[in-house]
């Protein structure tokens, strides 16, 4: 089939389809956002047939271009195209837009829609995740390249094209994101920005006057312009735009009016996030001539989108067996690309499992513990990247091999096949990055301050939202590391972490925890990973007798038993009158000289270390009774000590942290906070003496 059959009149008539549609799915829903949708129509009808490559029958393909709807409210517009392409939604679909349990919610959800390539809805979120997925066909493309690929690889030219709004732009974390996508050279990135000039409050003009154009020069990128509603030069753009190859990421500046065809509504705010009501929409589909019923195609609009799905499946077609023959030909490079798309195996899992166990050492600080863990890792895993947010020797992130990403233009330390990276001090944007990474087909990780995983909070929450396996190392885990006083040291951040859906925490208190905390998150793990690590260090801890290193994966296990030491009177063992001293990272060590002392003052005490609170909740409770035991709870957490209640009870004693920290060197922290061997012995005794008593 020719391109030629795509007249300006037929892509006009393509476009009316797809904004009179997308104004229905609203209506019917009477909720939603049409005038995104109605305005981007144009461009999004030439954008998808001229700009972006993909099998509307098999939306996995690898070498597909992504498409991110980084204004997420526009989500009619994403899943309208889906239905017009035939690619997994149906009229159903649309009927119950944001109606419970449907596949086609009010916001885009990755792995809950089909064709939703990123979860989004928070502004500028989809920007900063559309360059982790731009990074990772640069990455894919240039293994391939280095391992004998050839210029002309059948991934050479994946292409991550972008929808985005005023507001997506006027968000910092964008503005990161495009910094960063600037400074690697992304050309595979295209963002087609909506240059509507309307946001909820009005003009954009009452709150924003800065020149987008000059800061996208500024930052490295390509800056183009169109009109949004002319078909012709739309087409012309976009398709050049794809044929094209860059050195640079590129900004397609559409001018476009919101609501564009309502009469009444276009060109404000009144059409943003409410629906057109039915006689707007009425005279909207007569100011367009639009005169079919609901969700009704004339025959110029079916064939648009009939024949572009044709084309696309024939081009899919034609690739594999383009590919078929440069594996025949190129057998080396089929295996790296086939490393860096094939799925882990169970094997593959255990071989990592048994190498990071055996290469990671016992004892010491638990980010350089880590460090060693991933250099491991690096070497077992051609699909793992990831660095630092200008923290990377802090964070034990720093690794000899191998080298970071980069071009070498910029500086000589960095090399185009590099899986380290250098994200600056840019932690919002570093985690969309990841999680981009991560939707393209790698595995990322970034670092930073534990602290400062408040700048983390949104792209972390997103992640568990859509269940992508990011893996966070937060170092410096607690008031212990000193001298640098309140504003770097956690408090609340361990919990506030937990208390995410779907994020598994882990708290390592040696290296076997820390090896099998990072053999979960790269190879069992369904959402994020924060990974809380210690400044200081730490010793090797000695387990009881039949202890698995896979009891680490259960979240919580019994350390150390009480122990017959104690005296028969005491309680000994894991009886009603033990009590069970509970910790995590720093201070699981602490809890076993505790547990020595209240021994030696005859008293039971067990040690239970619990790396990942969120993985211990998950098992049954016939477990998680055994491991807690019946007598007093303690818990012991250099953070908020107040949500450990859910664990301890209410007749437990939780030892912790519910003020912010000070400047100091470690000990004295320790003894301000009372998280010494003697201070948490006395609370315990002071606690089973009131028991006694009462």
């Amino acid at each position: 089939m020719s391109h030629a059959a795509f007249t300006p009149a037929r892509a006009q008539i393509a476009a009316n389809a797809l904004r009179v549609t997308a104004a229905e799915v609203v209506e019917r829903a009477q909720s939603g956002h049409p005038g995104a949708p109605m305005g981007l129509a144009d461009a999004a009808v030439a954008t998808w047939h001229h700009a972006l490559r993909f099998d509307p029958s098999d939306l996995t393909w690898s070498a597909r271009d992504r498409f991110v709807l980084s204004c997420g409210h526009a989500s009619a517009l994403l899943y309208t195209l889906l239905y017009l392409y035939d690619a997994g939604l149906t009229r159903a679909d649309l009927e119950s837009f944001r109606q419970l349990d449907s596949r086609t919610p009010g916001h885009p959800e990755a792995g809950f829609t089909p064709g939703v390539e990123v979860t989004t809805g928070p502004l500028g979120h989809g920007c900063a995740t559309s360059v982790g997925l731009a990074l990772a066909a640069r990455v894919r493309h240039e293994h391939i390249l280095a391992a004998g690929g050839g210029e002309e690889h059948p991934w050479r030219d994946a292409r991550t094209v972008v929808f985005c709004s005023d507001g997506d732009l006027m968000e910092g974390v964008s503005y990161e994101a495009a910094a960063l996508a600037g400074h690697w050279g992304l050309g595979e990135l295209l963002w087609v920005y909506d240059d509507n000039r309307i946001s909820i409050d009005g003009d954009t003009a009452l709150a924003w006057s800065e020149d987008v154009a000059g800061r996208f020069g500024a930052l490295g990128w390509r800056v183009e312009r169109v009109d949004g509603h002319d078909p012709a030069a739309l087409a012309a753009a976009l398709g050049a735009l794809r044929a094209a190859r860059h050195a640079a990421p590129t900004l397609l500046i559409c001018r476009t009016q919101i609501g564009y065809g309502s009469p009444k509504k276009a060109n404000t705010s009144a059409c943003h996030g409410s629906p057109l009501g039915a006689a707007e929409l009425a005279a909207t589909r007569a100011a367009l001539g639009w005169a079919h019923d609901p969700f009704a195609l004339p025959e110029e609009a079916r064939a648009h989108f009939a024949e572009s799905r044709a084309l696309k499946v024939a081009a899919r077609a034609e690739w594999e067996r383009a590919r078929a023959a440069w594996a025949a030909a190129r057998p080396a490079a089929a295996r790296v690309a086939e490393g860096l798309l094939a799925p882990m195996t169970d094997a593959d899992a255990e071989a990592l499992t048994a190498a990071l166990l055996a290469r990671t050492p016992a004892g010491g600080a638990t980010r350089k513990l880590s460090n060693a863990a991933l250099k491991e890792a690096f070497a077992l895993l051609p699909r793992l990247v990831g660095g630092s947010a200008d923290l990377s020797g802090s964070n034990g992130l720093t690794f000899a091999a191998p080298a970071p990403f980069g071009d070498p233009r910029r500086h000589p330390s960095l090399s185009p096949v590099g899986r380290q990276l250098h994200f600056g001090i840019r932690e919002h944007a570093m985690g969309a990055v990841v999680n981009g990474l991560c939707l393209g087909g790698l595995q990322g990780f970034c670092g930073t301050f534990l602290v400062f995983s408040d700048y983390l909070r949104p792209t972390i929450r997103v992640a568990a939202l859509s269940h992508v396996p990011s893996a966070f190392v937060l170092s410096h885990d607690s008031v212990f590391l000193g001298e640098d006083g309140p504003t770097h040291q956690p408090v609340e951040h361990a919990w506030a972490l937990r208390l995410i859906p779907g994020c598994e925490d882990w708290r390592p208190a040696d290296g076997v925890e820390v090896a099998m905390a990072w053999a979960w998150a790269l190879t069992r793990a369904a959402g994020p990973t924060a990974m809380m690590l210690t400044r200081q260090d730490l010793p090797a801890l000695t387990r009881a007798p039949g202890a698995a290193p896979e009891d680490v994966w259960r979240g919580g296990y019994v350390l150390e038993e009480a122990g017959a030491e104690a005296g028969a009177g005491a309680g000994a063992g894991a009886g009603a009158s033990a009590v069970t001293l509970i910790g995590t990272g720093s201070e699981v060590s602490l809890c076993v000289e505790v547990a020595a002392r209240l021994r030696a003052a005859g008293r039971a005490a067990r040690v239970v270390s619990m790396p990942s609170v969120n993985r211990f909740l998950a098992q049954d409770a016939a477990y998680r009774d055994r491991v807690l035991g019946a007598g007093l709870r303690v818990s012991v957490e250099a953070g908020s000590a107040l949500p450990w209640r859910a664990l301890v009870g209410l007749d437990g004693l939780c030892v912790g942290i519910d003020t912010f920290g000070a400047s100091a060197p470690m000990e004295a922290l320790a003894e301000r906070f009372g998280l010494t061997p003697a201070a948490v012995t006395a609370r315990v005794l002071g606690v089973l003496e009131g028991r006694g008593r009462g």
